[in-house]
């Protein structure tokens, strides 16, 4: 049994919602941007599905995890990655590169549904194991007003889809179905079950 795990991701929302379930862990970052972990490939393949694509990202994910753990001698506990995309035609929208991207993909979603794909994975470094998550938002129709206020936030920009449900965007969201908490980027209850596979204590 285990008391404690790594969460492998640089997310302050997944680090919220594991203390919404008592989960005791300590974070192992990730470096982004130009300094971006060589291990961890976050482009879409071409074609790639976005159910294929989040599950190999965050099965990816968990295993860099458990690397650090190794390279810095770190007490043995299993290791908890995540990654989310939009679904939206068949496209992958991940994370927009600037503002204008992020109106771009606002103007997408404006008046329609889209999927939200978050997978979740957890290696102990013998095993490694994920589960996935889909759910379907709906955006009421935005007007270039409500696009370009919502930009000033700057809120969009570090979120997949250009969005966050649990911030101001819930105002843009007519109807869901499916996990709340798996379109914030940690599906719950997916992740306790998965946890308690690896014999967390919960």
């Amino acid at each position: 049994m285990h008391s404690s795990i790594y969460l492998a991701s640089n997310s302050p929302r997944r680090r919220d919602l594991l203390r919404q379930i008592g989960v005791r862990f300590d974070v192992l970052l990730f470096r982004t941007g130009a300094r971006a972990d060589a291990d961890v490939d976050e482009t879409a393949h071409p074609d790639e599905p976005a159910r294929d694509y989040v599950q190999r990202v965050a099965l990816a994910k968990a295993e860099g995890g458990m690397r650090r753990v190794y390279w810095r001698h770190l007490p043995p506990h299993p290791v908890l990655a995540a990654d989310t995309t939009i679904e939206l035609d068949g496209a992958i929208i991940g994370k927009p590169a600037d503002a204008a991207d992020a109106a771009d993909i606002l103007q997408r979603l404006s008046g329609r549904s889209h999927a939200v794909l978050t997978a979740i994975a957890v290696t102990d470094g013998e095993r490694i194991d994920h589960r996935l998550n889909i759910n379907t938002v709906k955006f009421r129709p935005l007007d270039a007003d409500d696009i370009r206020r919502y930009i000033a936030t700057g809120e969009p920009m570090d979120k997949a889809g250009a969005y966050g449900i649990q911030g101001r965007a819930a105002m843009f969201i007519e109807s869901i179905q499916g996990s709340y908490t798996g379109i914030m980027g940690l599906p719950l209850y997916e992740t306790a079950a998965l946890l308690s596979a690896f014999g967390l204590r919960l």
